[in-house]
């Protein structure tokens, strides 16, 4: 699984935050989910954890929590936000942390970017090993296909004292999958430069996920709307 560049970590939540990505809220939003079917949940492992943003959030809930993530980049980053945290790299489909936890959580929709059915079940069946009986899973989903829009451009501006970003994306769906490409601009006193990256994220149904989750032996709801506009899956371990 391709994790995230080192151009692209630099400016990933800069890029996210002008665009109202508010990492709290929707931690707040997942914790309180976590806690309705498990009240005394005290441990979290965040799959996909990026650079530690909602893992921060969730230090405020839980007592004990943890990150995977296949970036390098990222994960250096949210370890300087957060000493002390176990942070592991590894693909969501291969990794082993040799314990369980009360919640596992995997956020924007990076489950997604699992290319196939198989692997989409790989992964949720790796993550429902690492929770204990009754514990949660929350997992953000990409749009299903009947929602997503071809051939859909968005872009983002960032001005700061000293540095200003542009980010342009355009999403084409290619069968079953989104083929997204974003393109980064970075202008600075030194000089300009930018890079394009590609993401493929597959369009998986409603269905396919809630497959994948019994599969991995967990009863899985979906919640439309929230937190960002794409709804949640979260289930519970049997």
């Amino acid at each position: 699984m391709r994790g995230y560049s080192e151009q692209h970590a630099e400016v990933y939540e800069d890029v996210l935050v002008s665009r109202g990505k508010n990492w709290a809220a929707e931690a707040q939003l997942v914790t309180r989910l976590i806690r309705e079917a498990c009240p005394r949940a005290i441990s979290l492992l965040d799959v996909a954890c990026g650079t530690g943003a909602h893992l921060e959030a969730f230090r405020e809930d839980f007592t004990d929590v943890a990150g995977v993530d296949a970036s390098r980049p990222m994960l250096d980053r949210a370890a300087a936000r957060l000493p002390g945290v176990p942070l592991h790299q590894g693909d969501m489909r291969e990794f082993e942390l040799g314990r369980t936890f009360d919640a596992v959580t995997c956020m924007f929709f990076a489950v997604s970017y699992m290319p196939d059915t198989a692997e989409l079940e790989a992964a949720v069946r790796r993550m429902a090993a690492h929770l204990r009986p009754g514990g949660v899973l929350v997992a953000e989903p990409w749009w299903f296909p009947e929602r997503f829009i071809d051939g859909y451009v968005d872009g983002h501006l960032v001005r700061e004292e000293h540095r200003l970003i542009s980010r342009v994306t355009r999403s084409v769906r290619d069968g079953d999958t989104t083929r997204m490409e974003v393109r980064i601009v970075v202008a600075e006193p030194s000089g300009i430069r930018e890079f394009t990256e590609y993401e493929i994220v597959s369009l998986f149904t409603l269905d396919e996920y809630l497959t994948a989750f019994r599969a991995a032996g967990c009863d899985a709801r979906f919640l439309p709307g929230e937190p960002n506009r794409r709804g949640l899956l979260v289930a519970t371990r049997r």
